[in-house]
């Protein structure tokens, strides 16, 4: 059986009406302001919905407007980030949050271009902002969506490991004249709910007699084996235990404090010595730590 010719405003349909049947009920789409956009993207970067809700939650509650950030140490952002992994995301939002400050009246910017120049606002991020925050006709590129287009449009399991220039071309394609924000918002949800990486759920996929990858009978990925992220051991496991005990401190931290959470003192040397090259940490007088402007 010839792989489907997928047709776009079929394509089109199918998704956004599953969408509206199907949609997660999310904060950031019901309350789609450009900082509350922003937030959940930096956010959501390699973290699954389920554990950003309630950091969400409060970082809003506590910071509604970028002002009300900026006003505040970078190390409070730090400390409200939690345990979502990978906390430079903290330190750039904040440093996102003084650049809108002092160069757009503490307003989120509209442009792509000066949306990019802020402090952790990459291609995708200023795509996601102007579609999901504006209604703006943006290419959104997240994992999920490069996924969905990946497998239906394409026929193969898995995208390339970085957006290739083909890849991008289709997804510059397939953008609908109108409804480009809910087109984007939809393919997402596709594939985070339904088109997802390890169990993808074709029974119930509203495209699935477009899909080329299911005509194709599921061909397994032939690229560059995709390897899971370890955790048990690592540095980044290390540098989570010592960043968990300055987050919960009230003031400076002794250094003896911080090595009794680390078996390893080699590895534990090192982490430190990295969160302060990364500016997570400052270390003070009489060998204790705290968090940057804390």
């Amino acid at each position: 059986m010839p792989p489907p010719i997928v047709d776009p405003t079929r394509l089109h349909d199918a998704v956004i009406d599953w969408f509206g049947r199907a949609a997660r009920d999310l904060p950031w789409r019901r309350d789609a302001t450009p900082w509350a956009v922003m937030v959940s993207e930096f956010m959501l970067q390699q973290t699954p919905v389920a554990r950003v809700l309630p950091v969400y939650e409060a970082w809003l509650e506590r910071w509604p407007t970028p002002a009300d950030l900026a006003a505040e140490p970078a190390g409070e952002a730090v400390r409200a980030w939690g345990r979502l992994g990978y906390p430079r995301r903290a330190l750039r939002l904040h440093a996102a949050a003084t650049a809108i400050v002092e160069g757009h009246g503490g307003q989120v910017p509209t442009s792509p271009e000066d949306l990019r120049a802020l402090p952790g606002v990459g291609e995708y991020t200023a795509a996601a902002i102007i579609s999901f925050a504006h209604g703006g006709r943006a290419v959104v590129m997240d994992t999920n969506i490069r996924r969905v287009l990946a497998r239906v449009v394409t026929g193969v399991e898995f995208p390339a490991a970085a957006v290739t220039a083909a890849e991008r071309e289709l997804a510059t394609s397939l953008l609908p004249a109108e409804r480009a924000h809910v087109w984007a918002a939809a393919t997402m949800e596709l594939g985070a709910l339904v088109c997802t990486a390890r169990s993808p759920q074709c029974q119930v996929c509203p495209v699935a007699q477009m899909c080329r990858w299911r005509a194709a009978g599921h061909p397994a990925h032939d690229g560059p084996p995709r390897r899971g992220q370890s955790w048990e051991g690592t540095d980044r496991q290390c540098r989570g235990r010592l960043m968990a005990v300055l987050r919960d401190a009230t003031g400076p931290v002794a250094k003896a404090a911080l090595d009794v959470v680390w078996p390893d003192a080699a590895q534990r040397e090192r982490a430190l010595d990295a969160l302060v090259a990364d500016g997570l940490v400052e270390p003070l007088e009489d060998e204790t730590y705290a968090l940057p402007g804390t």
